[in-house]
Order: C-alpha cells, then structure tokens, then sequence
C-alpha cells in the first residue's frame, strides 16, 4: 500500500482546497467563495491536471466535477484514494440517481447537483472537514473482531487495518457507540454526516460499502442488519435474526 501524502503547511494553517472543474465560470465562483471563506484554493480544469496538483501539494479536501475531459472524476477519486485518505465532494450535473450512488461508491463523501448554490457548497466543505479532523483522544472502540481508534481514526478487523473512507469510519464508530439500537437512515444522516437534510441513498450506499469491508459474507450480513420498517442495526454478537431467535 502507498503512503499517504503528507500536507504541506499553509499560510495560517488554512485547509487547502482542490477544485477540479472544466467550466471556467463555475470553477471561478467556487474558488472566490472558497476564499473568502479562509480556504486555500488550487484548481485544475482536468483530471490529469488534478492528479498533478494534488501530488504537488496534497489537498485537505477536493471539489470534483464528475464530468471531466480525458480522465472523468470517477477515475481521478480512484487514484486519489490510492495514494492517500482525502475527502472529496462530488459535482454534477446530472439529477439521474445511478450517477450519483457511482460517486458516492468510489468513495465520495458528498455531493452536489448542479445547478448549487456556492454558499451551500461551503457549508458542506466546512462540514466534511469538521468530521474529517482528528477526533479529542477517547476510548477505543470494539466489538465481533472490530476496534476503532477514534483519536488516530484507524480501523481493524481481527487485528487487520481496515481501508475506510472517512464516513465508513464515522458510520463504523457510530455503530460500535450504540450496538443493539436501530437506527432510520434519517437518524444516521443527522448522527452521522450531521446533517437535517440530504439524499438518504447517500446512507444506503456506504452503509452497503461498509459491509463489504467489515461482514464475512456482505450479501448476508451477520453485524451491519437490516431492520424492515427502520433502517439498521448493529449487532455486536454476529447473530443472524434465525439464530438469535432459535
């Protein structure tokens, strides 16, 4: 596994924000809210572009457009991910729900249909950041093989590290919080991702991500249940509904 890039420091100590789009006027507006906000903006209008960058200063958080020429965001989040953790906020412009469960399944942390509104757009790069810092030094967290390192956001399954995106982890810790209690997909968004509103696919599908990381057999899943009606439940015992009731 390659190493995490490691962040350079900026002036003031300011998030530095990649914004990876090929319209000019967007990339501009995004950038100028971006600044105003504190943030450190580079930008690039390609995927190759963006790759470039990111090497040469690793970012705190990327803006991607899904729709890029010669490398489209889905390939640049791929490679990305492979060279280090880093959140990233997907653009489109597209309403069709299979593009945005792509994005959120390379994994994305967010995203944002265009037309948006730029100071929208900051409250979710604020919010994504804020869940993405080191958490204030608690308990490890464990159950069924799991630990979680809250204050070094680091995961492992019967000793092995667990590759998570940054709201796996959070939706994996949460779990782990609150073993035996389900929880609506509406619960996990404000718990979770901490917000009122937003698309609850964008729950489904890290909730199905996670359990290809952390169940033995995904596609029947003993600790990351399903409750009809409700929405999920962790069971910190393994036990299938058959089992726990026989």
């Amino acid at each position: 596994m390659q190493q995490p890039h490691q962040h350079e420091e900026t002036p003031g100590g300011s998030p530095r924000v990649l914004v990876v789009d090929d319209d000019p006027t967007v990339a501009e507006v995004v950038a100028g809210y971006l600044d105003r906000a504190g943030y450190v903006v580079d930008r690039a209008d390609d995927g190759p572009t963006a790759l470039t960058r990111a090497a040469a200063h690793w970012p705190d958080l990327v803006v991607l457009d899904l729709m890029l020429p010669g490398m489209d965001g889905l390939e640049v989040c791929r490679r990305m991910r492979g060279h280090g953790p880093v959140p990233v906020i997907m653009l489109t412009a597209r309403g069709d729900e299979d593009d945005r469960v792509l994005g959120l399944e390379v994994g994305a942390d967010d995203y944002v249909t265009k037309p948006f509104s730029p100071r929208e757009l900051v409250l979710r790069v604020e919010s994504v950041l804020r869940r993405s810092r080191p958490a204030v030094p608690g308990h490890r967290l464990g159950a069924a093989g799991l630990t979680v390192d809250p204050a070094a956001r680091r995961a492992t399954k019967n000793g092995t590290e667990l590759a998570l995106t940054l709201r796996e982890f959070d939706l994996l810790s949460f779990f782990l919080r609150h073993p035996g209690r389900a929880f609506g997909r509406e619960d996990l968004m404000r718990e979770v991702w901490g917000w009122d509103f937003g698309d609850l696919s964008t729950v489904t599908v890290h909730v199905r991500r996670l359990r290809g990381k952390v169940e033995d057999d995904p596609a029947r899943p003993r600790l990351i249940q399903t409750v009809w009606g409700v929405g999920y439940r962790f069971d910190a015992t393994g036990m299938t509904g058959e089992e726990a009731g026989s």
